[in-house]
């Protein structure tokens, strides 16, 4: 796994380090939760760094990315802004989702001040949900 991190990160113009020891979590929902109506929220957390909104560059800070049915993107690069990628630019620590029915997979990455992941790059586990009608 590490030469795939750090094959993604060759060519990044500029990461900003992270202690080795941080970490980004999602405190709930648990892995294998099941959701009855698709609205819930989703609590993340980061320990030994800190939260700033995107385009505050402060040391060991950044802001969650909410991966939703997808895998990492390229660690080198901008994290995309699309349905599969939510930026919380403003350091929001916890958002309300709607997912429809079915099994879906949730991850977070730590972006910098340009959404950018870090080095190194900070992403939960991958786990996942299921949204019963």
């Amino acid at each position: 796994m590490a030469t795939v991190l750090a094959a993604s990160l060759a060519g990044a113009a500029e990461t900003r380090p992270m202690p080795e020891n941080a970490r980004v979590y999602i405190l709930w929902p648990g892995d294998g939760q099941v959701i009855s109506g698709g609205k819930f929220w989703v609590r993340m957390g980061l320990s030994e760094a800190g939260i700033a909104p995107a385009g505050v560059d402060k040391p060991y800070t950044g802001h969650h990315h909410l991966l939703i049915d997808t895998d990492l993107p390229p660690l080198g690069e901008e994290i995309p802004n699309d349905r599969h990628h939510l930026h919380f630019g403003l350091g929001q620590t916890e958002v309300r989702l709607e997912l429809p029915p079915g099994r879906h997979t949730l991850q977070l990455l730590l972006g910098d001040t340009n959404h950018v992941p870090h080095n190194p790059p900070l992403f939960s586990k991958k786990i996942t949900v299921t949204v019963v009608p």
